[in-house]
């Protein structure tokens, strides 16, 4: 799952439109943008997000005039008022029955002239890119992130660019601006940001003392992290571990998250960087533990822990572990979680110079290219991704320990109340994102492909993330080509 930036993101920010007489000219020819990109991109982005408070969505230079005529041409910014049905392709079960009681159907009762019809996702991505192949789309679909780049550039998504260049009701400054990011591609807006999430650091404070460790103290740094680590790891009288003090490639741990806690970039000038020396270093790190710890030896403890149905760990017997907000619900939905020690959570450790922080993902709603209905999508998408659509989502009873792409649905609902959730909550203005590239897909396969090579001694750091590099580039030239 998943998304923000200090600077790092590299999403291209909304630009604003100044004077009032070009931006009313806008307002009369916008609609329904078609601004689809020419190539297959992925990958959720880290971007600038959204613009130093510009509004949303701009379409720029040359793009504004084609996103603004496509727009006009189908029609979008017509409201009609005449009855409609819309199709909402979404998540099935208690989703589908919880999501369409609390926000579908308040959608319903502000807008009658429209009526939704949930499908059920079938057969994942796959299935919606032939439906929209095949012109017959939903109206409306929950996407990941990650993928809204990919799908806009090769042309799979409407753009909301002119939507959003109509309508005051919808801002970048709603969101994370790195979540904003995520859904920009080619200065253009595919998608609003619904749902986040990132990452951080349990550590059981209970090991920490049996360790001789402060237990209100946990690592900053890599280096804190390596040495606390080290007193914890412990092996039964037949030579495995009965406990680990760290694993860099548990949970949400992997090189991904590690490149950033060792300063990596992945881009650098539209540039793709998946060899950037500190990204190297941080895998060679993570290769480091392979083999001091004994590759095999951890593997047959994974195994064990794979076979307890819980998070490894709630089992008590891992002394620091990297993992998402969402584990904090196992706390209640899993009745096998019942932990006998204390613990807390803490933000990831990071190399010695570097700033400690964290890596999101997330969903968004997005309107798929060649829906019949554009304008009364718009009006579903910007409610249920907007502040009432997350509002009525984010007060549901079982909403545990989300948390919403918008700071202020977040403050109001109160949710950094809860310490474990604040610690996340407080890293979201600074997360990062993974880059917004047609080659992103590629990208993030890759980097387990590698990972798992220098894991088992199948290569060296460097040479695995060069070979990373070439593959990458090949893929985005191949991909731009189309």
């Amino acid at each position: 799952m998943a998304v923000g930036n200090n600077g790092i993101l590299h999403g291209k920010p909304a630009r604003i439109k100044i004077f009032a007489a070009v931006l009313a000219v806008s307002l009369a020819l916008t609609g329904c943008g078609g601004a689809g990109g020419g190539s297959d991109a992925s990958d959720n982005g880290g971007g600038n997000g959204g613009g130093n408070g510009a509004k949303a969505g701009n379409a720029g230079g040359a793009n504004d005039g084609k996103a603004a005529n496509e727009a006009a041409d189908n029609g979008a910014g017509k409201s009609t008022g005449e009855q409609v049905t819309l199709t909402l392709w979404g998540w099935s079960g208690t989703f589908q029955t919880d999501f369409t009681k609390l926000v579908l159907s308040e959608f319903e009762k502000q807008h009658p002239n429209i009526k939704i019809k949930y499908v059920p996702d079938q057969g994942g991505t796959d299935k919606l890119t032939t439906l929209i192949a095949g012109g017959t789309p939903p109206d409306v679909a929950i996407l990941d992130r990650f993928l809204t780049g990919s799908w806009a550039a090769k042309g799979s998504l409407e753009s909301l660019s002119p939507f959003l260049e109509m309508d005051s009701e919808v801002s970048s400054n709603d969101y994370y601006p790195g979540v904003w990011a995520e859904t920009t591609y080619n200065d253009q807006v595919y998608a609003l940001p619904w749902g986040t999430d990132n990452r951080g650091l349990y550590y059981n404070k209970t090991l920490m003392k049996e360790a001789g460790l402060d237990a209100n103290t946990p690592p900053k740094t890599i280096d804190e992290l390596d040495a606390m680590a080290e007193k914890m790891f412990k092996k039964s009288t037949s030579g495995g571990y009965e406990q680990v003090g760290f694993i860099p490639w548990m949970g949400q741990s992997y090189l991904y998250t590690q490149s950033w806690n060792f300063g990596g970039e992945w881009t650098k000038d539209a540039e793709l960087t998946p060899n950037d020396p500190q990204i190297v270093k941080a895998l060679e790190w993570m290769a480091g533990y392979a083999k001091k710890y004994d590759m095999a030896q951890i593997n047959k403890f994974n195994d064990v822990m794979g076979k307890t149905g819980i998070n490894p760990f709630w089992t008590g017997k891992v002394g620091f572990m990297v993992d998402g907000n969402w584990i904090l619900n196992d706390l209640k939905s899993n009745a096998k979680v019942k932990p006998t020690f204390e613990w807390g959570v803490t933000p990831m450790p990071s190399a010695e110079g570097y700033p400690q922080t964290t890596w999101a993902g997330g969903f968004s709603f997005t309107m798929p290219k060649g829906g019949k209905h554009p304008q009364e999508s718009w009006e579903l998408l910007k409610f249920i991704a907007g502040y009432k659509g997350t509002l009525l989502w984010a007060k549901r009873p079982n909403a545990g320990n989300d948390i919403t792409a918008m700071p202020k649905v977040n403050e109001e609902i109160k949710i950094t109340e809860n310490p474990q959730l604040k610690v996340f909550v407080d890293l979201m203005p600074s997360a990062h994102f993974r880059p917004v590239t047609p080659a992103g897909q590629k990208m993030w396969d890759e980097t387990f492909r590698v990972q798992d090579l220098a894991l088992n001694g199948k290569g060296e750091p460097k040479r695995l993330l060069d070979e990373v590099k070439k593959n990458v580039d090949a893929e985005l030239k191949k991909l731009q080509a189309k």
